[in-house]
């Protein structure tokens, strides 16, 4: 543990505050959640009550680590967030603008093939099912218009 208390801790190009436990810290990172970030401080030896704020630049390089390559330290592939990618075929962990920009190029990639998902994209309705009868109506008329006579 480092001698001095941080406030704020860059990980993974975010800042995270300092006060928060290692474990709740890491969610703040787009596209880790809990689960992950628990999988992550143990692969790195590194206790989830803990403070962010009190552990050292070489244990967050270790945690950083991890983020980027987490099957070489054995995290199992049910915890990534892009199983068998499209383009390698490999599982991948995608972690802030990447996550987003992947999202916007699958979203773009549906739109241009023209299925059923991408479709609804494309028109701005419901992609997942939801029922759009009653709900959904922004920027729309809502009621019923009665003629004038």
């Amino acid at each position: 543990m480092s001698k001095e208390f941080r406030h704020i801790v860059r990980v993974i190009d975010t800042d995270v505050d300092g006060t928060l436990k290692a474990a709740y810290a890491l969610r703040r990172v787009k596209g880790i959640s809990i689960n992950l970030a628990n999988a992550i401080l143990r692969k790195a030896g590194v206790d989830p009550e803990v403070r962010i704020g009190v552990l050292s630049e070489e244990q967050v390089d270790k945690i950083e680590d991890v983020i980027n390559n987490p099957s070489k330290y054995g995290i199992p592939s049910w915890l990534l967030n892009r199983r068998k990618d499209l383009e390698t075929g490999k599982d991948l962990h995608l972690i802030s603008s990447d996550l987003v920009l992947r999202t916007k190029m699958d979203i773009e990639l549906m739109k241009k093939i023209k299925c059923w998902k991408g479709y609804r994209h494309a028109h701005g309705l419901k992609v997942r099912g939801q029922r759009t009868r009653t709900t959904g109506r922004k920027g729309k008329t809502v009621g019923v218009s009665k003629k004038r006579r």
